[in-house]
């Protein structure tokens, strides 16, 4: 890596502090000083940005824009100072000044951009777009709160306002001068054009306004710098003033206060019509914005579209952006006047769809009612597109009637619907699944009529995560110990991580990896007991369920074995082999009560299980709020165990497996998203696998009972009736009767009775292995080394070679 100059560094710092802040050096405070040091490095980092432009200008290159919902980079100040290759020489020039580097960091709130997988898969992706200097930007929402700040009290998940300096922050560049405008609500008004053709007119909307601002997003080796673009909801500049002044004043802001909301919280809540609404003007309000910007880029240098798909690549991350289609179809013919046919060529050539999901539930409809009401331009051309396409599958098949009722994008009978993923499969050149069953699964199961018509529009992209942020910057006790045994080359090729296999016989390098990781649990024990007030024992075994919180992914699973363990102490005398610390950590979504009462179970099983003298020297259970990027960096590296448990056939990719396998802890799941391709490369013997098969739970659908396993295994049955009893509910007796009876009541829609007792024998295993620390250290090892071909790096130039058609482009 060719070093960064930063001459000049200091100076950049006291003169923000001085002109910026109106400071004297010495009044500044640690937030201050975060904000000058940060300011210095975005200097460096704007520098990077401009070059980087005028590459790709120059070589008029293609350039991929990625359109996601939600983004979750995580801090910046560490990445950035990492990725630019400058974080020893900050932090020797800081200490001179009297600053400590890693005490200053701290002080950087998350970025309130996102929740969950979707939204750091997709900071990843832009993480290695940059390091493979790839001309790839992203595209979301600069909202102010975020999802929400999860606190507990009493054992119950408040959620609170994340704000974060959204308008503040220094790693935010507003582009004051680069607006969008985006029609909302109206009217179609039919009339003719010159020719005598129809020519709907879209009137009496509302005007929002798209204020952009950008977050460099730096490479690895500095040599790229391209951005994430985020758009804050703005209303018009005008106001009823006669109204305010007749002293309605709230009245009179009403619209105003209305549009703004768009960008305040990611996921408003949509148990009500209102906030259906909202969320659908949220994600239009995206891709409105999306859209504009990236035709804006293109006619800066170019006339006409004919190139348009050959410059331009447009990828939607799940369905929260299918309005893509639309917009796209509405500004070719409404606004620039190409003809229908060339129109949809261009946009189904421009537009790749990446599905996240097999959940039916969880695939986004619209009704037609709403669609109509706010953007009733783009539901006409939506009914278009379906009347089309219908044509073209009655034609294909005209004696398969089911294939027009499964494909349509209007969903006929009672409410009628939009249905988005089907939106986003017709209106684009490439449909992929994030993980090698999951993309089967979608052809076979999920749009299996989809697959027959346009088999090769369906492809494979496993997911992958960037090595920077979960190893070099999350790990720096692994990463150094990594390098000083095979360089730093892993960095950029995750692969070389395969030169520490024969380490694995090196008892001198097996002692100093497991020094590491005992160094990175006392730390996480640190954090617990600073937020949770328990003491773990850093000897135990670190078995860590981090993840958001949903019936699927089985937290439930884990706290039955949990109780039948702590019965087994407790009641039947039985001494475990090995101490065990289960962690957990995730949100669930403020209207999900189920999943909102696993986290209270949580905290019941830990008040009796801790509590218990007979039992907390054997086994502890927290719960760590608020899991954030900044929280996980501690948590991922501390793991022994990584539970990975969802329902076969449930999960599409994951991408924690990954981080915690590439830190060295070993995956206890089931075969289900990426826990299928981690045990292949992993080696069966150095992972836990267990439970039904997707086939298995597929054959059993029909006629499984949960009862068969309850009756005939009187330890299930005895943590079932604690589940049912007052016991971790004391104070609200009957609290845990609705978990009760999803299961033994409502047919347990996720098998957790029949992957008990396969549960609860893995588990027993995981406890044996772990005393052979020898042993166990070999396993956690080989887990990193052999975990290179999930990184983004590599998923990235897969989509960049198979889908967007984009290129390397170094600086001369």
């Amino acid at each position: 890596m060719e070093p960064i100059a930063i001459s000049g560094f200091k100076e950049s710092i006291h003169r923000f502090v001085r002109y910026v802040l109106g400071k004297r050096f010495e009044d500044a405070t640690k937030r201050d000083l975060f904000n000058a040091v940060s300011s210095a490095v975005r200097m460096l980092l704007i520098d990077i940005a401009m070059d980087t432009e005028k590459r790709y200008e120059q070589s008029d290159a293609k350039r991929m824009h990625y359109l996601s919902i939600e983004f979750l980079p995580g801090r910046l100040l560490s990445n950035n100072l990492i990725n630019l290759g400058i974080q020893e020489r900050c932090r020797e020039i800081l200490k001179t000044m009297g600053i400590d580097l890693d005490e200053l960091m701290e002080y950087e709130p998350d970025p309130a951009l996102g929740n969950g997988g979707l939204g750091r898969l997709a900071a990843c992706f832009l993480d290695s777009l940059a390091t493979l200097d790839m001309p790839g930007f992203g595209y979301g929402i600069n909202y102010d709160y975020g999802l929400f700040k999860q606190s507990i009290m009493g054992g119950e998940q408040r959620e609170n306002p994340d704000f974060w300096p959204n308008r503040s922050s220094p790693w935010l560049l507003a582009r004051s001068g680069e607006r969008c405008m985006v029609p909302v609500y109206g009217r179609i008004e039919v009339s003719e054009d010159r020719d005598g053709e129809y020519n709907p007119m879209w009137v009496d909307w509302k005007l929002i306004i798209g204020r952009a601002h950008d977050i460099p997003v730096a490479g690895y080796g500095g040599r790229t710098v391209n951005r994430l673009r985020l758009f804050s909801a703005w209303a018009g500049e005008n106001f009823d003033m006669q109204v305010f002044n007749e002293g309605d004043y709230f009245r009179a802001v009403e619209e105003k206060i209305q549009f703004e909301s768009i960008s305040k919280i990611l996921y408003p809540s949509d148990s009500q019509e209102a906030g259906r609404e909202l969320r659908l003007v949220q994600e239009y309000f995206l891709v409105a914005c999306s859209v504009n910007d990236i035709i804006r880029l293109y006619l800066k240098h170019h006339d006409g579209f004919d190139q348009f798909s050959d410059k331009v690549a447009i990828q939607l991350n799940d369905t929260h952006p299918a309005l893509t289609v639309a917009e796209l179809m509405r500004v070719f013919v409404d606004g620039h006047g190409l003809e229908w046919d060339r129109a949809w060529e261009i946009t189904t050539s421009t537009l790749g769809y990446t599905n996240h999901t097999l959940l039916p539930e969880a695939l986004e409809t619209w009704p037609v009612s709403i669609v109509e009401r706010v953007i009733p331009r783009h539901l006409q051309i939506i009914y278009e597109i379906n009347r089309r396409f219908v044509a073209q599958v009655k034609k294909r098949f005209p004696d398969d009637p089911g294939m027009v009722e499964s494909m349509a994008i209007i969903l006929e009978g009672g409410e009628k619907l939009v249905r988005m993923a089907n939106l986003a499969i017709i209106g684009s050149h490439s449909v992929n699944g994030v993980a090698a069953i999951h993309s089967e699964l979608v052809k076979t199961r999920l749009v299996p009529d989809f697959y027959r018509l346009w088999p090769h529009r369906f492809n494979n992209k496993t997911n992958g995560v960037t090595p920077r942020r979960w190893l070099l910057a999350a790990n720096p006790g692994l990463a150094g110990l990594v390098t000083e045994a095979i360089g730093d080359g892993w960095i950029k090729d995750l692969e070389q991580l395969k030169g520490l296999e024969p380490l694995v016989r090196d008892s001198g390098f097996l002692d100093r990896f497991s020094q590491v990781k005992r160094a990175n649990k006392l730390r996480l024990a640190g954090i617990i007991k600073k937020t949770t007030y328990v003491d773990v024992d850093p000897d135990s075994i670190f078995d860590i369920h981090a993840k958001r919180i949903h019936e699927y992914k089985r937290q439930l699973l884990n706290l039955l074995n949990i109780v039948h363990t702590y019965f087994e102490i407790k009641e039947d005398n039985r001494t475990p082999v090995s101490p065990r610390t289960f962690i957990f950590a995730g949100k669930a979504a403020p209207g999900y009560v189920n999943a909102k009462l696993i986290i209270r179970l949580i905290h019941g099983i830990a008040d009796v299980v801790n509590s218990d003298p007979d039992v907390n020297q054997w086994l502890r259970v927290v719960f760590i709020p608020d899991y954030r990027v900044s929280l996980a960096e501690a948590i991922i590296p501390a793991a022994d165990v990584s539970e990975q448990i969802s329902c076969a056939g449930m999960e599409a990719s994951g991408t924690g497996n990954m981080k915690f396998a590439l830190n060295g802890a070993l995956t206890l799941g089931t075969l289900d998203g990426a826990n299928i391709e981690i045990a292949d490369r992993v080696g069966a013997e150095n992972i836990y696998i267990f439970g039904l098969t997707v086939e298995e739970v597929d054959a059993m659908r029909n006629h499984y009972n949960p009862w068969d396993y309850i009756d005939n295994n009187p330890g299930l049955g005895r943590v079932m009736n604690a589940i049912n009893s007052d016991l971790f509910c004391k104070k609200e007796p009957g609290l845990f009767g609705r978990l009760y009876d999803s299961i033994v009541n409502q047919g347990d829609y996720y098998f957790n009775m029949a992957d008990f007792y396969s549960y609860v024998e893995v588990q027993n295993r995981v406890g044996l292995n772990y005393r052979n620390r020898v042993g166990w250290a070999k396993k956690s090892l080989l887990n990193t080394a052999r975990i290179g071909y999930f990184s983004s790096d590599r998923a990235i130039r897969e989509y960049a070679r198979e889908i967007w058609n984009i290129q390397t482009l170094e600086r001369g």
